[in-house]
């Protein structure tokens, strides 16, 4: 076992005498080793010393360049866009609440863009990329779900990149929709419980687990329709789907008898 000598001891014996030669000759062969290795590095960061200022260089001008884009191109084409999208908004507020009797033609306008002002189509195409382009994306399908051109509402909402709590769950759900529509059942029903799944609020949640249980009945596949109902009863009992579990619950118990 080592022991702590202070400076200036004396060995004892010859055996401490060797010893103490010993350490001092590793102590001074891990000085030399480190004394050497810094000299290597200093000899290597001298020689390519040109190579290292230009990879620096290197990521110095991609980092302002990123940032430039950024500031200068990117947010003034965010902003053009979201100012762009406005009247589209206001055409799809207006066909989702207004006059039945003018909704297709609403939703149109909201698609296509009337007066020189774009719709959802253009800014798609104009302004890729964009926050609003990809908005842009999730009304285009909504708009061609409602108006009964239920693949390209498929289209349209295959390419929104859905985030947000509800928004992500209610593009699935369309698609579930448009497949419905289709007479897609089994697709239908994927695209339920992926929506269901992918946010447990209370509002997306219970509203596709109750799709996903009527879509399995029509489907005869009545242990799926069940699991999905009684998690609305467990999980979400003050939501207004809850209200019509027990109806769509005994249609899917009764299959099983």
């Amino acid at each position: 076992m080592a022991t702590y000598k202070k400076r200036g001891y004396k060995p004892k014996n010859k055996v401490e005498e060797v010893e103490q030669v010993e350490e001092q000759s590793t102590t001074a062969e891990v000085f030399n080793t480190l004394d050497e290795g810094a000299s290597k590095t200093e000899e290597w960061v001298a020689n390519n010393q040109k190579y290292i200022f230009m990879v620096v260089g290197a990521i110095a001008i991609v980092v302002l360049g990123y940032l430039g884009f950024q500031k200068f191109i990117q947010e003034p084409k965010e902003q053009t866009a979201a100012n762009e999208m406005f009247q589209a908004q206001k055409y799809f507020d207006d066909a989702l609440t207004g006059n039945t009797a003018v909704r297709d033609s609403l939703f149109n306008l909201a698609l296509n863009g009337s007066n020189g002002q774009y719709g959802f189509l253009s800014i798609i195409e104009e302004y890729g990329g964009t926050k609003a382009a990809n908005l842009s994306s999730y009304y285009a399908g909504v708009c061609y779900l409602k108006t009964k051109e239920y693949q390209k509402a498929i289209d349209h909402l295959d390419k929104f990149d859905g985030g947000g709590e509800v928004l992500g769950p209610l593009a699935l759900g369309v698609i579930g929709d448009s497949f419905s529509e289709l007479g897609q059942l089994d697709d239908a029903l994927s695209y339920y419980e992926k929506a269901a799944k992918s946010k447990s609020n209370d509002y997306t949640a219970p509203r596709f687990l109750l799709k996903s249980a009527i879509t399995a009945i029509e489907l005869g596949k009545a242990d799926v329709a069940i699991t999905h109902l009684n998690r609305i009863k467990e999980e979400f009992s003050k939501s207004i789907e809850a209200n019509q579990v027990d109806v769509h619950l005994g249609r899917a118990e009764a299959m099983l008898n």
